[in-house]
């Protein structure tokens, strides 16, 4: 069986994708043993054999040589072998060419469902090898489409399609079509079928990859970021610390008049950004994750990782923020339980002893 057309179809993918014909081969001549045993019923053996170099498509009978025959449809005496082939002897595979008049019509319809089937295993396996390595980081994106919820995005120009899940959403944020996004790579999924490309605007990790971005200090490893919490939309608090007393690290996040970290407020859609200076006392990083709260003490409690937080009386509603977001934010930066009071909720001579608190 001769098929010029389709050896021609298979070097075209070789020219203009790159795509090896030996690639196809083995899946397309698998497959075609399938669909003759399926068109003809046979249930001997059958043998494919596709040659590029010839443009050819040749099916074989093929049968086990035996000293006895116990199953006629896949074996074959060795008297009855020599018949055909001479130097036929036990443990020979007979291979006999089979005329194929009616199975060209089978065959290109096979071929072609094993070329696309290929070509989206092929598409699959470039994408994961080609986005494995950027899980974590930060990229940009355009929309497609806005579906059942999900939005779907175009990844660098690249053709790549992610998909943003309504869970990794800014919750307010619209999402147009053709619009530019930063978004976090946050999985890379081979779900056997198709590659999925996992997208986040919500991820603690966007905040911290924007930082690297606009801050060289960070990026140089100058400046540490400690801890991120977030509620994405409305506000973030990012710990930021530095072992060289030289580098102001708040001045380093922060930039000339605002500059850096306003450009992340920016691609952050307006959410506002608590820099906090990160401690290694427990009980001043407390203080400080509260701010922009002022606190005049903080104390330990009984229990692991617990403190009460005392402030002024006109900053309690500061301290703990609209809904509570602020002391919670504060809670999930420090990874402390965090009581906050103001300070005629305690007496008097409990607030003794400030520890120096009340400058922070």
């Amino acid at each position: 069986m001769i098929n010029q057309d389709f050896f021609s179809a298979l070097e075209d993918l070789e020219r203009e994708k790159g795509i090896s014909q030996e690639l196809f081969i083995n899946a397309l001549e698998t497959a075609l043993v399938s669909a003759y045993k399926k068109a003809t019923g046979e249930t001997g053996g059958i043998l494919v054999k596709l040659t590029p170099e010839k443009k050819t498509i040749k099916i074989y009978s093929t049968k086990n040589v035996v000293e006895t025959v116990t199953d006629p449809d896949k074996e074959i005496s060795v008297e009855d072998a020599v018949l055909i082939k001479k130097s036929s002897k036990a443990g020979d595979v007979l291979s006999t060419e089979i005329a194929t008049k009616n199975f060209g019509r089978i065959a290109a319809q096979t071929a072609k469902q094993i070329i696309m089937q290929k070509l989206r295993e092929i598409e699959r396996d470039n994408t994961v090898s080609e986005f494995e390595d950027k899980e974590g980081e930060l990229m940009t994106c355009s929309v497609r489409s806005v579906e059942d919820g999900n939005v779907y995005v175009e990844i660098g120009g690249s053709q790549i399609e992610g998909i943003m899940m309504p869970k990794d959403q800014v919750p307010g944020e619209k999402y147009e079509v053709n619009q530019k996004l930063n978004v976090y790579v946050k999985k890379v999924k081979n779900s056997g079928k198709v590659a999925q490309i996992i997208v986040s605007r919500t991820a603690n990790g966007l905040v911290k990859r924007l930082f690297e971005n606009e801050v060289p200090e960070i990026k140089q490893g100058l400046v540490t970021i400690k801890g991120i919490a977030r509620d994405p939309g409305q506000r973030t608090k990012i710990a930021i610390y530095s072992e060289d007393p030289a580098i102001d690290a708040l001045g380093a996040c922060v930039g000339n008049k605002g500059a850096r970290v306003n450009a992340i407020v920016e691609q952050l859609g307006g959410e506002k950004i608590d820099i906090i200076p990160w401690s290694e006392n427990p009980l001043e990083f407390i203080a400080k994750a509260l701010s922009p709260a002022k606190v005049i003490k903080v104390e330990q409690l009984e229990g692991d990782n617990s403190a009460r937080v005392i402030v002024p009386d006109d900053k309690l509603s500061l301290a703990i923020g609209r809904s509570g977001q602020n002391a919670r934010l504060a809670v999930r930066l420090t990874g402390w339980k965090i009581d906050v009071k103001s300070e005629s909720m305690v007496p008097a001579t409990e607030i003794e002893g400030t520890t120096g608190l009340e400058e922070i």
